[in-house]
């Protein structure tokens, strides 16, 4: 889902090129780092893109199961901004979110988006995860699963229940048939092993990180299990740690329908563009009015009730996308034409191999982190509770997270992440984030002791470090060049304002930002 809308934004996909990239050791690394073993160093290669001409690409080969190092192996693909500077900072590895979302890209754009005299002192590293993208082996549970027509989420008869629980069991089980060796082996603890490996590997004795969304209960976990090994800690877009997974799934419901209403608010405002209404009550009507004609007739025989909503959420993890989407809305709504939704369906919802992949990988982390309900009806009452004060994705978000109560592997206990250790990390969340909840940041700040938490007050996007936001990038830039923290206390130790909401579609000025849409491109579906 993700991708498609990072090609409508123009983010690059790492591709192998001829043009020479940096030599791997452009400086002497800092006196603490210690070579590694020529047979674990990872063996760097040129695979420059015309935005990002030094990166370069490797591969790390890793236990599949740490407790048996002498067992099978499986490969994680990494890529590589090396520094150029004199003062070198060692390796800042960065991570998208998901879980299941590839990270060889971001590296590019983290080194691109930062100021050049900063990333200049960081081998900024990307990497895609166990399971996921260029990593071997890729998990692909069920190919197609996400092809439309797919049942309307909302099961108001038995039949349009049963059409979804079959959806849901019949995905774990091909999971566990496709990928039965790799399942036990597949949540955020192995992953965190990986990457302590790849800290060895990289002949580094501390680690900086810099996570988005789910990357932050990566971080949070690594910080948890190798406190030593932390020299720098960011972590953008906080997960709530302490609602792994299922309850944290509950109030994404809760908190998307505070941004989708906040959409039909933006609509109302501009109503000589959209002609839909000054009222937002009157256009979230119009909305749902849409999705009961779709339910009656899928638009061209691709865009039903579940696509359309798949094709309004990214709407909730960005602003940016509001103008597209309400174009195909009121072209649809008030003229009749779906050509515009089914193109908004193709940018924003249709799902490609990658999104299978990313899915894949999603369920396997999510079900193996932590216990989820076995009975559906406890499934059924939440998730009908929760509908009737957050209809927008509730029931979407039911199923797109249901294969949990049939996983074929037990689960984990979750982690707690509280941490009295660590150099203090920084935290950055925007009030009004749907995908991860503001108070999660709050409850993250308080587990991690002598951490700082920077605040986009009143902004609603998910991932606001390097989305052009000058006020939380100071804040970041200055953490990054020397260790500065904000020195403020409480709930929150500093404020920035956040950007305005953008433009409709052919005004004279559009505050979304072009940086904001390419990271936004990167970060991982569902988070």
């Amino acid at each position: 889902m993700r991708q498609r809308a990072a090609v409508l934004c123009g983010a690059a996909v790492i591709a192998a090129g001829s043009v020479t990239a940096l030599p791997a050791q452009a400086s002497a690394p800092h006196a603490a780092t210690t070579p590694p073993p020529a047979s674990t160093a990872p063996d760097w290669r040129a695979c420059g893109t015309p935005g990002h001409p030094t990166l370069q690409c490797a591969s790390l080969t890793v236990p599949l199961d740490h407790d048996r190092p002498g067992g099978k192996k499986i490969t994680l693909a990494l890529s590589r901004v090396p520094h150029t500077s004199a003062t070198y900072q060692g390796p800042l590895l960065v991570n998208p979110g998901g879980p299941g979302g590839s990270g060889l890209t971001l590296a590019g754009f983290v080194a691109s988006a930062l100021p050049a005299e900063v990333a200049a002192q960081y081998d900024v590293i990307g990497f895609d995860p166990r399971g996921v993208g260029r990593s071997e082996p890729a998990l692909d549970c069920l190919p197609g699963h996400f092809d439309p027509v797919r049942p309307d989420p909302v099961p108001s008869a038995p039949g349009v229940e049963k059409a979804n629980l079959d959806r849901a069991a019949a995905f774990a089980a091909a999971c566990g048939e496709r990928h039965g060796e790799l399942l036990p082996h597949m949540g955020t603890t192995d992953a965190v092993r990986d990457m302590d490996a790849l800290r060895a590997a990289l002949g580094a004795e501390r680690l900086n990180y810099f996570g988005y969304s789910y990357g932050t209960y990566l971080g949070a976990v690594y910080a948890k299990r190798y406190p030593d090994r932390v020299r720098r800690l960011v972590l953008d877009s906080v997960v709530d740690p302490t609602g792994v997974w299922y309850e944290d799934n509950l109030g994404q419901d809760r908190a998307f329908e505070q941004r989708h209403r906040a959409f039909m608010a933006w609509i109302a405002e501009h109503d000589g563009v959209y002609r839909l209404g000054t009222d937002p009550d009157r256009v979230e009507a119009a909305w749902y009015a849409m999705r009961a004609a779709l339910a009656r007739e899928p638009a061209e025989g691709r865009v039903g009730p579940a696509e359309l909503e798949d094709t309004f959420l990214p709407g909730g993890y960005y602003h940016g996308y509001w103008p597209a989407l309400a174009e195909a809305f009121a072209a649809y709504a008030r003229d009749g034409e779906s050509g515009p939704l089914v193109e908004a369906y193709e940018d924003f919802g249709a799902a490609d191999a990658s999104d299978d992949n990313g899915y894949s990988v999603y369920t396997a982390v999510q079900c193996r982190d932590a216990g989820w309900p076995r009975s559906w009806a406890r499934w059924r009452a939440d998730g009908w509770a929760t509908h009737r004060e957050a209809p927008f994705m509730t029931w979407n978000n039911t199923w797109y997270n249901a294969p949990c109560a049939f996983w074929p592997v037990p689960a984990r206990r979750p982690v707690d992440v509280t941490n009295g250790a660590l150099p203090p990390a920084l935290l950055f969340q925007a009030t009004g984030d749907a995908a991860t909840p503001y108070d999660g940041a709050v409850t993250l700040h308080r587990m991690l002791r002598g951490s700082r938490l920077v605040v986009e007050e009143g902004g609603g996007n998910h991932g606001v470090t390097l989305s052009g936001n000058a006020c939380l990038d100071r804040h970041l830039t200055a953490y990054l060049a020397d260790g500065t923290l904000p020195g403020g206390s409480g709930e929150a130790d500093a404020v920035c304002p956040a950007l305005p909401d953008p433009l409709p579609l052919g005004s004279e000025a559009a505050p979304a930002s072009s940086r904001g849409a390419a990271l936004h491109g990167l970060l991982a579906p569902r988070g």
